[in-house]
């Protein structure tokens, strides 16, 4: 019997992608070869107590901590290298260093990244493309996003590229994230990512396999994607969020584009219960956003 894979489920219900972005305005990733385990920060093999620290700070600051390795790299014993991102629209940015060991990221103060403040590194003013190929977490991670990394690590972008684990979205693998932007891609191949890095080096999203932003809310994400998909905008700040506020069983979403103010309508619908990762044991509904005429 073939094993079941979300993503190929996903794929062939036709899931739509935009407005599933996780939700993360401040990301630390900290190299670690591996291996990652089922829960990268509980079951990878960090000094004693560091992966439940830093998953209660993760919690408690609002910072999504991810491991990282350069692809096809297992453990070494090099330095370790950190970045810190803060996704925010054009006032986006990025730090890093190399430790000297990986304990001492321990000194990191996670509460300042958390409310968007600096570490004190040295500022990364080049994007990063994560790739997730945490395999253990989920299958089609590994599946698909292992060629894709590998695949922009034999080309121009290879100092750009990581593979990360988990992003979240399973179901929509190959993902990328784009950072310091947070810039969420799904359904990638190694042929789409080149894509997608050649667009971020313009300073554009390719919106057909564009999640999101993750500084924004799901239906803020969604709301975004539609205004570029009807006006046909790419550039990274052609569109700019302005609010978004409840009502009733809608969001309202107020943008700028192209010198005007856009109001979107966005609703969550709710389609059939499907089994949406790999290691899912239970169906649930499969969530989407819709565009609502006003």
């Amino acid at each position: 019997m073939t094993a079941f894979r979300c993503a190929s489920a996903s794929r062939a219900r036709g899931d739509e992608l935009a407005g599933t972005a996780s939700t993360v305005r401040s990301y630390l990733l900290l190299e670690h070869p591996g291996p990652w385990g089922v829960e990268a920060l509980r079951d990878a093999r960090l000094p004693d107590g560091l992966g439940a620290r830093l998953q209660e700070q993760s919690r408690r600051h609002r910072v999504r901590v991810l491991l990282v390795r350069r692809p096809g790299t297992r453990a070494t014993g090099a330095a370790t290298r950190v970045l810190a991102a803060r996704a925010a629209g054009d006032a986006s940015w990025a730090e890093s260093a190399v430790l000297d060991r990986i304990d001492d990221v321990r000194d990191l103060d996670l509460a300042a990244l958390g409310s968007g403040g600096s570490l004190g590194l040295d500022p990364a003013p080049d994007p990063v493309l994560a790739v997730c190929t945490h395999g253990r977490h989920d299958a089609c991670c590994a599946e698909l996003g292992r060629p894709v990394a590998l695949e922009l690590a034999a080309g121009p972008h290879a100092d750009a590229v990581w593979e990360t684990s988990h992003v979240g979205g399973d179901r929509f693998a190959g993902n990328l994230v784009v950072l310091p932007r947070g810039l969420y891609y799904g359904g990638l191949d190694p042929r789409l990512a080149i894509a997608v890095a050649d667009a971020t080096g313009r300073g554009e999203v390719l919106l057909e396999h564009f999640r999101g932003r993750s500084d924004l809310s799901m239906p803020a994400q969604a709301a975004d994607i539609d205004v570029r998909r009807r006006l046909g905008l790419t550039g990274l700040d052609d569109v700019r969020p302005i609010s978004a506020r409840a009502a009733g069983d809608d969001t309202v979403v107020v943008l700028e584009a192209q010198g005007s103010t856009v109001e979107v309508r966005v609703r969550r619908v709710l389609g059939g219960e499907e089994r949406l990762t790999c290691r899912a044991g239970r169906d649930s509904p499969v969530p989407r956003f819709e565009v609502v005429p006003t």
